[in-house]
């Protein structure tokens, strides 16, 4: 026995490393297949002593075996083994005939290729006690079948384990299923405390940034003229606007015992007005729209460029053939939404989108999505007289008669002959042979021709709600531009009125917009027209999003259908702001006390001539 054990001691198996080193299948290894075999070879030839008694001892060939994996121990009381008799394995060694391998090399074991690790196993490195026992029945099972008792047994192993992640990186090692079950929970445990770990640290990180917050204190009148010469960084100006924000959200319980909202909003202002680069009027005024964290996000969003987008001229292709064409040279591009069939946003394109063969052909035009909304409420029909007052650059006015199918007549009216130029090649361009282009004064237009089905005005505004296409409105608007536009606008939209024909059998309508968020330029002029001419009223805009108009702005008043019109934000709808409202014209007849008067260029200015000749 002593030489046994000494010959085991041997042939330990090396370790994984050492034999990935040498590249070839050890002894032990090797040891373990053929005892394997010598072990079927015991089991065939007990049977065949059961079966053919009185005869004399018989010899069965050896069975052909492939290496197996690691086979599983059952658990069975320990056969006695008697000292004087020898293994059958040392029988045949002393005898010199080795039991043939079916799939061995032709250049013996020693020399063969690396056999991959779920053939060798974990048990590699356990004793050979558990092959020892002649009485032993042990049954081969799949890897993945091998039972929970075996994997404890496997985790016990230290030599088995996993000590680092370097270990799970290595590309040289194969892995057992077995090692990846294992090192599987061994990542998940891992990674489970560092995410525990980590959550700690952000709980820290988050009572020590709210202790430095709760001690926040506006700046003294020192600081503040210092700051004018000095001015603080652009992080610090904007953690500042940040804490502002936050005692305004929670005045009552985080607002300095010496300062009052008045003080918070001051120093709010000024900061944003530092940081976003505005001047304080119009700034004011943009506070006044929204909450202070709202008023973040618009500001913010003015800060980004909004997306490309195109409307398909319905009046030479479909939006399908289109995207499939612009698809077709590598434009990246998507439906708008589903609040209109025209629509393309176009997020990357390897040619400019204003010279593909597609634009050259007037296949689209590039255009804001909110210019569509307008249209959209407006709704011309084929066979209608339609007026576009303010019309350049086209956009609008081909929108249109592209829904009126090239019939009827459509008026494009601008006052600048500059911009008309563009207004005429876009026509051209897209097919339009309904159109009239003329250059007036909108105000003065119900005295050139009268009598439309329906009007649209998209008057002249400050440019509020597209300051991300020009940033130059963030600075040179002031009062005197503002009280100037809004004069123009109400003049504007009292021509618009009367320039309808109320007893038209499908129109009658006005749609005014504007790409502004001011009160001002919007629902305080829409309210002014209502109360100059009685005969219309706000009807709804037919567009299912956006925000209502203001019923009530800072104690004033306005006309509870105001509620009717909608308004569009960048940070809201990723769009333009814009501003859009929808008139019904119920009479051409305004009363002014007790006298009837009826406007220049109404439908029914025409009809009272005809009767009287």
């Amino acid at each position: 026995m002593g030489g046994r054990n000494n010959k085991r001691k041997q042939h330990l198996p090396l370790p994984i490393e050492l034999e990935k080193v040498t590249g070839k299948v050890t002894k032990a290894i090797y040891d373990k297949m053929k005892h394997d075999q010598v072990r079927d070879l015991k089991k065939k030839t007990a049977a065949l002593k059961q079966s053919a008694t009185g005869s004399g001892r018989k010899r069965a060939a050896p069975a052909a075996a492939q290496p197996s994996a690691t086979p599983k121990k059952q658990k069975q009381q320990p056969a006695k083994r008697k000292p004087a008799a020898k293994p059958e394995s040392e029988e045949d060694e002393e005898s010199g005939e080795e039991p043939v391998m079916a799939d061995g090399p032709d250049g013996g074991w020693d020399n063969a290729p690396l056999e991959s690790d779920s053939e060798m196993g974990d048990s590699d490195a356990e004793s050979l006690d558990e092959f020892d026992s002649d009485d032993d029945h042990v049954t081969q099972q799949p890897l993945s079948l091998l039972s929970d008792d075996s994997e404890e047994e496997d985790e016990d192993e230290e030599d088995g384990g996993v000590e680092s992640y370097d270990e799970f990186d290595s590309d040289d090692e194969q892995v057992t299923f077995r090692d990846m079950e294992k090192r599987s929970r061994k990542l998940d445990e891992r990674r489970a405390e560092d995410a525990e770990m980590a959550d700690m640290e952000l709980q820290d990180q988050e009572q020590a940034v709210t202790s430095e917050r709760e001690v926040f204190e506006l700046p003294s009148e020192a600081q503040v003229e210092a700051e004018k010469e000095a001015p603080l960084d652009l992080t610090q100006v904007q953690m500042r606007i940040q804490e502002i924000i936050r005692v305004l959200n929670n005045f009552s319980d985080l607002r300095g015992p010496s300062h009052s909202r008045n003080d918070y909003m001051d120093q709010l202002k000024r900061d944003m007005c530092f940081y976003y680069g505005y001047n304080e009027f119009l700034m004011e005024k943009l506070l006044q729209l929204f909450t202070v964290s709202e008023a973040v996000e618009f500001f913010e969003a003015n800060e980004v460029a909004r997306p490309v987008t195109i409307r398909t001229n319905t009046l030479k292709t479909r939006r399908r053939d289109l995207a499939q064409a612009l698809i077709n040279r590598g434009v990246n591009l998507d439906p708008i939404g589903k609040w209109t069939k025209v629509g393309l946003t176009i997020f990357d394109s390897p040619v400019p989108v204003g010279a593909t063969p597609e634009y050259m052909a007037g296949h689209y035009m590039i255009q804001a999505a909110s210019s569509f909304l307008p249209v959209m409420a407006l709704g011309p029909q084929e066979n209608e007289k339609v007026l576009d007052m303010s019309a350049a650059p086209g956009g609008k006015t081909t929108y249109c008669s592209a829904l009126m199918k090239n019939t009827g007549m459509m008026v494009a009216n601008d006052a600048n002959k500059e911009r008309e130029k563009a207004l005429v090649a876009n026509i051209h361009r897209l097919g339009v042979s309904n159109a009239i282009v003329c250059n007036y004064d909108g105000r003065e237009f119900p005295k050139v021709m009268g009598g439309f089905d329906r009007v649209l005005l998209d008057a002249p505004c400050s440019g509020t709600g597209v300051i991300s296409k020009d940033a130059s409105v963030k600075t040179n608007k002031g009062p005197e531009d503002f009280s100037m536009l809004t004069h123009l606008q109400k003049e504007l939209i009292l021509s618009a009125i009367d320039s309808v024909n109320a007893d038209s059998a499908t129109g009658g309508f006005i749609v005014y917009s504007t790409c502004s968020v001011t009160v001002d330029e919007d629902e305080a002029v829409v309210n002014y027209a209502l109360s100059k001419r009685p005969n219309v009223r706000l009807v709804d805009t037919g567009l299912d999003f956006g925000r209502p108009g203001f019923t009530s702005f800072r104690g004033q008043a306005f006309h509870h259908s105001l509620a009717l019109t909608r308004r569009f934000y960048p940070h809201a709808h990723n769009m333009d702001g814009f501003f859009v409202a929808k008139f019904k014209k119920t009479s051409n007849k305004i009363v002014v006390g007790d006298k009837q008067v009826v406007p220049v260029g109404s439908g029914a200015k025409l009809k009272q001539k005809k009767k009287k000749n």
